[in-house]
């Protein structure tokens, strides 16, 4: 259960449209529900626009006309999907892998974590935080949102990392909910940006994730 055989690792080449995605997450995830089709890991991107999660606050969406808006059903308040950032979407049975919500965010923290460090990076939780951080000059900024949700113990939704987006975009809302801090990119770091980079990290370090996930369910 620590490899990738039994998951569908799916990269989608072109522009994803939103709606398009989640309808497909909600239908795979009530089929791997049902028995009737394999976890999935799925790395795409979707065209400029802002998601809305179940706690986003209305006063927090700074600019409602700039991209389209969408309400998400994951958890957390609202972020900026687009061209240069690499969403990830996890759909993986919990049933199997630890029904320890939990657990499940903080080994996606790690593997996140782990993905960057692959690429030179140093990153981190921050306390009190969602996301992960790192340091940009004098400051700390976010380099990767998470937001997940979980339907009858199967897992949707993912993670974001900010390859090479256009940073101004971020602009239209309060991201995640925090304006004191800044949101940073691997290109504005200086570091590889290019996704085949990215997905590769990514990918390597995704048994390590499912390790994580398989100890936590031999704990329960």
């Amino acid at each position: 259960m620590a490899d990738l055989s039994d998951i569908e690792w799916r990269v989608s080449p072109a522009l994803t449209e939103y709606p398009a995605a989640l309808s497909e997450m909600e239908s795979r995830a009530a089929a791997i529900r049902a028995g009737e089709a394999r976890e999935l890991i799925w790395l795409l991107e979707h065209p400029p626009l802002y998601t809305a999660g179940t706690s986003a606050a209305d006063e927090e969406l700074l600019a409602p006309e700039r991209f389209p808006v969408f309400a998400a059903g994951r958890g957390g308040r609202y972020t900026y999907h687009g061209p240069g950032q690499r969403i990830v979407y996890v759909l993986l049975d919990l049933d199997k892998r630890g029904r320890d919500v939990r657990c499940f965010v903080h080994s996606i923290e790690g593997w996140v974590i782990a993905s960057l460090t692959r690429l030179g990076v140093d990153s981190r939780r921050a306390e009190g935080r969602i996301g992960i951080w790192t340091d940009d000059g004098d400051t700390e900024a976010k380099i990767a949102a998470i937001g997940v949700r979980i339907h009858k113990w199967v897992s949707f939704h993912g993670f974001a990392v900010n390859a090479a987006p256009d940073l101004a975009h971020f602009e239209g809302i309060v991201p995640c909910g925090i304006a004191e801090y800044p949101v940073t990119s691997l290109e504005k770091l200086g570091r590889e940006s290019e996704m085949p980079a990215l997905d590769a990290a990514i990918r390597a370090e995704t048994p390590a994730f499912l390790r994580a996930l398989k100890e936590n369910s031999e704990r329960s």
